[in-house]
């Protein structure tokens, strides 16, 4: 009893995100620049950002997200966890999992109708995610994804812009 009040304790209050209706797993796959995002503790010094997809023959999705840590000059860290579709219709959520048997909540939340902006969240609130096929978006439309992702309960006073700065040589990494 005791532990299912604090599990209970630390469910979100506010109602589940919804998630983009029936996402192409094919046109999703891909490179991604990540604009902004509210930082997991290995994000909080990301520049040149990026997370790339791609659709495994099981089902699975091969995920790298790379960047360089501290600075453009800075090293470049590489993380590859395992992306698996959780629900096979919508196909926008999904489990990823960077250590074993542990599975973090990954949500599409918004995708554009040219698969070139997207939008992934949890329902936790906690983490956010606004990635461009792009480097930069235009101002306007990043000011329309904030407004937007603080109606739907997150604190966009922790959103950081992810620097990026990339010659014509570097986007192909």
């Amino acid at each position: 009893v005791l532990l299912a009040l604090l599990l209970s304790g630390c469910a979100s209050r506010l109602p589940p995100l919804p998630t983009v209706e029936n996402l192409d797993l094919n046109r999703y796959m891909g490179k991604w620049y990540v604009i902004a995002c509210i930082p997991t503790f290995i994000e909080t010094e990301a520049y040149n950002a990026t997370e790339t997809y791609r659709l495994e023959p099981d089902g699975t999705i091969d995920t790298v997200f790379t960047f360089n840590q501290g600075g453009f000059e800075g090293p470049l860290k590489r993380y590859n966890p395992r992306g698996f579709v959780r629900d096979p219709v919508n196909k926008s959520t999904w489990g990823i999992r960077f250590v074993w048997p542990f599975k973090a909540e990954f949500l599409v939340t918004q995708i554009d109708s040219a698969y070139t902006r997207t939008v992934v969240g949890r329902n936790n609130r906690d983490y956010v995610w606004i990635m461009a096929r792009t480097p930069e978006i235009p101002a306007a439309d990043y000011d329309r994804l904030v407004v937007e992702l603080s109606a739907q309960g997150y604190d966009t006073a922790k959103l950081r812009r992810v620097p990026q700065r990339w010659s014509d040589a570097s986007t192909a990494r």
